[in-house]
């Protein structure tokens, strides 16, 4: 691997920018309503989001001031008057609106009206949520904290989570929302965004249904930590197990079916040692841990 090294100082905000946007991605969007000391309602996106606790239940999200003259966005003057807001997350059914929600409108142009959004009065904050949303949380704001004085500094808005709304079509059967169902969106580099479909989503076992604190890379035979077969999540998955399969079990599995006719192969040391990694891959791939532990002990 070949790297290109830059020292922060000597880029541009708008290079740095790119190099950010691009690298640090896929971004959840936070869809915020916020509201004046007027009354006059503003809608925004900002891709500066995340939560951050749960315990309270924190979200923090950052409108940056502009970049070509270091003037403030109208969701940031609100929050300072009205330290409300009501995060609505963005599906794919309406991303093209939202987007529509980031042109530099002026001052007071209700941006629910512009992009066609529907305002849905909150119940524990003033700022109306987005009802074309599929979750909405109403949050008060519980600190601004500015990140510089310059052209694209952050200003990070500290939302503690009061009240949430969720569409019941997103719902399992276990009333937990379904990562198939509520079709999210994220924001990547340039003018790239990513759908979260059915085809791209993937589990990771937690390290605790392996039953305690796993073995580690470190502690694997030498042949299979510098396998030439095994990719680094292959690595990761067998680092998850906390002890080697017995002796007695990698016998045992060596003399089922599946295994039976590759040991049997009038195959070189190399190569044997070849098939038996691309075996485990397989393994791997299909779920079967422990079992890919047996055939790399063979």
């Amino acid at each position: 691997m070949r790297l290109k090294t830059f020292d922060a100082s000597s880029l541009t905000p708008t290079e740095m920018q790119s190099y950010l946007h691009y690298a640090i991605a896929p971004r959840p969007i936070c869809f915020a309503s916020t509201i004046d000391k007027n009354g006059k309602v503003n809608l925004s996106p900002f891709s500066f989001f995340n939560v951050f606790s749960i315990n309270p239940p924190i979200c923090v999200f950052s409108p940056t001031s502009r970049a070509r003259d270091n003037t403030t966005k109208h969701t940031l003057e609100n929050v300072l008057e009205i330290p409300e807001c009501v995060i609505n997350i963005v599906n794919y059914d309406m991303v093209q609106q939202t987007y529509l929600t980031s042109i530099d409108y002026p001052r007071g142009i209700n941006e629910f009206s512009k992009a066609g959004f529907t305002e849905l009065a909150s119940e524990t904050v003033k700022p109306p949520r987005v009802a074309e949303s599929t979750v909405q949380l109403e949050c008060v704001v519980n600190d601004v904290i500015s990140l510089g004085k310059n052209g694209g500094a952050g200003n990070l808005v500290i939302a503690e989570v009061k009240r949430i709304h969720i569409n019941e079509e997103i719902l399992d059967a276990n009333g937990k929302i379904d990562a198939h169902k509520i079709d999210l969106v994220a924001r990547l580099g340039g003018d790239w965004y990513c759908r979260i479909t059915g085809n791209n989503l993937f589990k990771i076992a937690k390290p605790t249904d392996y039953a305690g604190i796993g073995m580690g890379v470190d502690a694997f035979p030498k042949e299979v930590k510098n396998s030439t077969v095994l990719t680094g999540n292959n690595l990761g998955l067998l680092g998850l197990v906390k002890t080697l399969p017995s002796d007695e079990e990698v016998e045992a599995f060596s003399k089922t079916d599946e295994m039976k006719e590759l040991l049997d192969a009038t195959i070189d040391s190399h190569n044997r040692t070849l098939r038996l990694h691309l075996k485990a891959k397989h393994l791997l791939d299909n779920g079967r841990v422990m079992d890919a532990w047996k055939v790399l002990l063979m």
